[in-house]
């Protein structure tokens, strides 16, 4: 019992620092812990490192809305308004867009989230800098997230079902 609760605790830290760190994989680390420990019940395991991970990825979607400010290093050098070319257009319209268009805003929210095309961490960063509705981000971050998690979570069992 008391190792299930220290590598759900790790699960989770794992999490957050993936969800921070790009470079760090979590779905290894979950598939190795279902490996090593399949004593751990899949669907807190899924759970627990959605959890991790939504709340590391909502710091990339505060920091892009301008609600947490960042160090002085990675802070614009001009004022947003200063640059008028195609792609401050393109950018202005991207964001028209997911405010015009919620359903197809949250499919490809969702569809990042599980299958992490395109990247889970720049849809996080978009959603924000267009003001995409904090329930819209965390309902389909949660729920494709824990697709994502709980599909890697079952996957070893069924392969050794399976073969």
């Amino acid at each position: 019992m008391l190792t299930s609760i220290g590598l759900i605790a790790t699960a989770f830290g794992m999490a957050v620092a993936s969800a921070l760190l790009p470079v760090i994989s979590v779905e290894i680390f979950v598939i190795g812990l279902v490996v090593k420990s399949p004593e751990v019940p899949w669907w807190l395991l899924a759970l627990v490192v959605t959890i991790g991970q939504i709340g590391g990825k909502l710091l990339y979607f505060y920091a892009a809305r301008g609600v947490i400010r960042l160090p002085r290093f990675l802070q614009r050098k001009s004022e947003p308004g200063e640059h008028r070319g195609r792609w401050a257009a393109w950018l202005e319209r991207f964001r028209v867009g997911c405010q015009t268009r919620p359903m197809w805003t949250g499919g490809v929210l969702l569809l990042s989230a599980v299958a992490s095309l395109p990247p889970f961490l720049a849809t996080c960063v978009a959603a924000g800098w267009a003001r995409v509705p904090l329930s819209t981000f965390l309902v389909t971050g949660l729920v494709g997230r824990f697709v994502r998690f709980a599909a890697l979570a079952v996957a070893p069992g069924a392969m050794i079902a399976w073969l």
